[in-house]
């Protein structure tokens, strides 16, 4: 059955497997109803928190197997791996002359280090594994020494007798003329049966050897695990009765079938954030805000993203760990700030929030499990801005503790009060956050102000008005279920896949002839995922640059030189403040964005409220004194109910708060729209 025919089955389940919680949501498309639900996560066998969040899933719906028409699925497995130094033990096999390329690398020396004390990292296969065969490619595609079979069978024994169980085959010029590599690709798999090999022409046909000899490798490093992994959990689909196919998330926002995904599973590396991001911009785009920043923070990390007019873009410069992994993936930062970053007061005296993290255990002191350093969610606590009792009365905080955390690791060493040096956590941690939405806005060539913030994450909505005042943002976007977005997400994906091409000469008879071949790839692609011609879409990108630049800006191609280079040249100056009017723009890479819309909503209308009612009030501690705030249940809100700040909005997966001078109203999509009122500040 193919992910667009199962749309016909009503329920769609997504399932999200975090570090601590798997989140779980399952939607009935015919009721426009959705249910949410958390588990813990089974970090030695993922699939176990898999299957439990399925079948929660399925009890909170009261559904049967039978119906449920897809099942998405976003996964840390090749991020894990590829972080951890966890990946299968690989060997690369590329032209003979060039195997010292992975070992070269780049002379780029991260900022964040010492320049005499920096060691550059131990390459994910060493020298003695790479091997070399007899063949040359040119730029241009000419075959200039063809390929000696016989050294190819000499790899393969290599290979062999270096026991490895994944084989990376990246040769010179094969983004031009993959035909030597496919070959090569082809009679490993015939000699060695049982090990996964894979081609740079399949993973990233584009220039720059270094990387496409990277992002090849650890795509073969972690496609023996993904691909067990992925088998598993079909096969336990079904045994449970779920015949749906299974889709997992990607890192440029899309997602992909369980096939294509075994085949190039380096594209759900760095995949989690962006299902937050897409079920953003859905929430954003039902309440009618186009232009969004977003702010997904956890427990140890906050990733922020910028989206104009609702496009959220890609990037090809990522990083995962030490290397750079230049896959298509959403463009965002992230930083190591989240609820459970630790605060801690330096030798020097000075307050300092982060990177490091409380974690999962012991967690922030007010968790109650044994943990004695001061974390921001403790600053929350301590304040009060936090009502005792979460996740729907199942967890009890202690506060007690928290404020003897932040006294004993901040207020004492600082000669501070306890709630003046919860301020001081909270206002280094919301600049450092403050830093990285400037980072994504003001570096780029946008105003901030002209932007509504969507915060998310189970400590986002803590967070929101604080960061908005800082940014001069006006209006911050709650989304209805906050702490589980990035589940919801995957019900608002599409099918997406890029297919890419270098060019050696841009003249308008090879671009045409580029785009035509890559739509021909697409054709196939969309053929394999079985979906249906009116649900396809294709858009044409260039990547460009001015000549003697090291990297390329995206644009859409409009379709001829002249325009695309004018297209460069603002966006060029927007992004860094000037264009080069006399100078020669090259088109370096073609790409194709495919896209195979499977309808997918995450809103549904509320019907129209008769004012809100709170539920109780709490004491919260402000700079400007210490205020009773009005608690109210968000599950009890409805379209067009109103009130001001002070005010808690409890529901069981985050808390927002809403302080003096800013007023919340609930949107007919079920977004939590707050504004600060014109006569505050």
């Amino acid at each position: 059955m193919s992910s667009t025919d199962a749309l016909a089955r009503p329920l769609s389940i997504a399932v999200d497997i975090g570090g601590t919680f798997t989140d779980i949501t399952i939607q009935d498309a015919a009721s426009g109803r959705a249910w949410t639900a958390k588990t813990p996560s089974t970090p030695h066998d993922p699939s176990e928190a898999f299957l439990t969040g399925v079948r929660l899933a399925l009890e909170a719906a009261e559904g049967a197997a039978a119906g449920v028409g897809r099942v998405l699925h976003g996964t840390t497995v090749a991020t894990n791996m590829i972080l951890e130094g966890k990946g299968a033990k690989a060997a690369l096999v590329t032209t003979a002359g060039f195997r010292h390329v992975l070992d070269i690398g780049r002379q780029d020396i991260p900022r964040r280090v010492n320049l005499h004390a920096w060691v550059k990292p131990e390459r994910p296969v060493p020298p003695a594994r790479v091997f070399e065969v007899t063949e040359r490619v040119s730029a241009q595609g000419e075959v200039l020494v063809p390929l000696d079979e016989a050294s190819v069978r000499a790899a393969a024994e290599a290979c062999r007798a270096a026991g490895v169980s994944a084989v990376a085959v990246c040769l010179l010029h094969a983004f031009t003329a993959p035909e030597h590599e496919r070959r090569v690709a082809e009679m490993l798999r015939a000699a060695l049966p049982g090990i996964a090999v894979t081609a740079s022409s399949d993973v990233l046909p584009v220039v720059r050897e270094y990387e496409r000899s990277l992002a090849t490798i650890l795509n073969a490093q972690v496609m023996p695990a993904v691909s067990t992994y992925v088998q598993r959990l079909e096969r336990r689909l079904q045994g449970e009765g779920v015949a749906a196919p299974l889709l997992l998330m990607k890192s440029n926002g899309g997602v992909a079938g369980a096939t294509a995904i075994r085949r190039a599973p380096a594209v759900t590396a760095l995949s989690g954030p962006a299902a937050g991001v897409v079920g953003a911009r859905a929430i954003a785009a039902a309440a009618g805000f186009p232009d969004i920043i977003t702010v997904d923070i956890g427990g140890t990390s906050a990733d922020i993203c910028l989206m104009k007019g609702g496009e959220i873009r890609l990037t090809q410069t990522g990083h995962i760990g030490d290397w750079p992994l230049p896959l298509p993936m959403v463009d965002m930062v992230t930083i190591g700030a989240g609820g459970g970053s630790l605060a801690r007061v330096t030798p020097a005296g000075a307050l300092a929030v982060g990177p490091e993290s409380a974690g999962a255990v012991p967690g922030p002191a007010c968790y109650g499990r044994g943990g004695t350093h001061a974390t921001v969610t403790d600053a929350h606590v301590a304040l009060g801005h936090l009502p005792p009792r979460l996740l729907g009365g199942r967890m009890t905080l202690d506060v007690a503790a928290a404020r003897q955390a932040v006294q004993d690791n901040v207020a004492a060493p600082l000669g501070l009060d306890l709630h003046a040096a919860a301020r001081g956590i909270l206002a280094i941690a919301d600049s450092n956050m403050v830093g990285a939405v400037r980072v994504v806005s003001v570096e780029r060539g946008h105003d901030p102000r002209d932007f509504a913030l969507v915060p998310f994450g189970g400590a986002g909505p803590l967070h929101g008005c604080a960061l908005a005042d800082l940014l001069g943002i006006r209006t911050v976007l709650v989304p209805p279920s906050p702490g589980v977005l990035c589940a919801q997400g995957l019900l608002a994906a599409d099918l997406k896949a890029e297919f890419s091409r270098s060019l050696s000469d841009a003249t308008p008879e090879a671009v045409e002839a580029g785009y035509a071949a890559l739509e021909e790839e697409a054709a196939a692609w969309f053929a394999e995922e079985q979906v249906p011609p009116a649900r396809r879409e294709t858009r044409r990108v260039a990547l460009m640059r001015y000549a003697g630049q090291g990297g390329e800006l995206a644009v859409a191609w409009p379709g001829d030189m002249d325009a695309a280079a004018t297209a460069f040249a603002a966006r060029h100056k927007a992004l860094y403040g000037f264009d080069l009017p006399e100078g020669t723009v090259e088109l370096v890479t073609l790409r194709l964005e495919a896209v195979g819309q499977l309808s997918g909503s995450i809103t549904a209308p509320l019907p129209p409220g008769r004012g809100a009612e709170p539920i109780g009030h709490h004491t919260v501690h402000f700079a400007g004194g210490t205020q009773e705030a009005a608690l109210y249940d968000r599950a009890a809100l409805r379209a067009g109910d109103r009130f001001a700040g002070p005010a808690i909005v409890t529901q069981l997966d985050a808390t927002t708060l809403v302080p003096p001078g800013w007023e919340a109203r609930m949107d007919a999509s079920g977004a939590l729209v707050l504004r600060r009122q014109e006569n505050a500040r």
